[in-house]
């Protein structure tokens, strides 16, 4: 949770999108810098993005609703979850604003020639926070599991307590160890779970999401192309363990995504079988 002091200077540019399904509000503004204290650096403000989601009321005020919530005009309380980042660089901008998004084929070669280039072109800044966490030098006390092969940890949107979602960093153990974990601290038993890998993924540092079987996941975080369920990749790598390699896979991508262009563009090289 983002210091409320810091929040009350968010000065709004824009709302970058609105999910009315999913009760959230994505707005992109600035806040003052508060690690440079020169006096030239005081009126320095720096691009800031927050989200905000926003549950009707608490489950458990529903007996009240109909008596007494429905009467009243003051505020009864907060469940509000406020996710910030900041500063916002252009690529969170892209990523959190509405956009149009096509379907593209990814073939071997498009991988070769157009996403793996992508991919080294980012500087080593853009998954330092993760390799921070890695290193043991940041958010140690979020921590559910480590290993010498991967951690497991909350996702920062969670508040451990409604079991609805966390994000882990693996390698294979991770589907084992995730359901001991959460059986042992949740009592959710096996086939409670989902799991997924993103393709497209934000974060080129290879992560598992995880939620409970219940939480109704939407949006194109779970759209058919992007998700892929870990079982599946597991049964997948069993068959073929270089499947992934010779596959052309399918996923969305949209107009503000870096690689959205030169796939457009490449669409008319996929040969189509007849």
């Amino acid at each position: 949770m983002p210091d409320l002091a810091l929040l009350r200077s968010f000065e709004l540019t824009e709302i970058l999108s609105e999910e009315p399904d999913r009760c959230r509000l994505t707005l992109l503004g600035t806040l003052p810098s508060t690690w440079e204290t020169t006096v030239a650096a005081e009126d320095r403000r720096l691009p800031a993005i927050i989200r905000i989601e926003k549950n009707a009321f608490a489950s458990e005020h529903i007996a009240l609703f109909f008596k007494e919530l429905v009467h009243k005009t003051e505020v009864m309380g907060s469940t509000d979850i406020i996710d910030m980042i900041y500063p916002a660089t252009e690529v969170h901008i892209r990523k959190y604003s509405k956009q149009e998004s096509i379907l593209v084929h990814e073939t071997p070669e498009l991988y070769r020639r157009i996403t793996l280039p992508y991919i080294a072109s980012f500087p080593p800044e853009r998954t330092r926070w993760v390799t921070e966490i890695l290193a043991g030098r940041s958010e140690q006390g979020k921590v559910l599991c480590s290993s010498s092969e991967y951690i497991i940890l909350p996702d920062m949107k969670w508040d451990l307590h409604t079991t609805w979602e966390f994000v882990s960093r693996l390698l294979k153990s991770i589907r084992r160890e995730a359901y001991r974990i959460v059986k042992e601290r949740w009592g959710i038993g096996r086939g409670g779970l989902r799991m997924w890998i993103h393709y497209q993924p934000s974060y080129y540092h290879f992560h598992v999401h995880i939620a409970n079987a219940n939480y109704e996941l939407s949006g194109m975080g779970m759209a058919v192309g992007q998700a892929h369920l870990l079982d599946d990749v597991i049964s997948l790598l069993e068959v073929n363990p270089n499947i992934f390699e010779v596959m052309t896979l399918t996923y969305g991508v949209g107009e503000h995504h870096g690689l959205y262009e030169p796939m457009k563009t490449a669409q008319n090289e996929v040969v189509e079988d007849s």
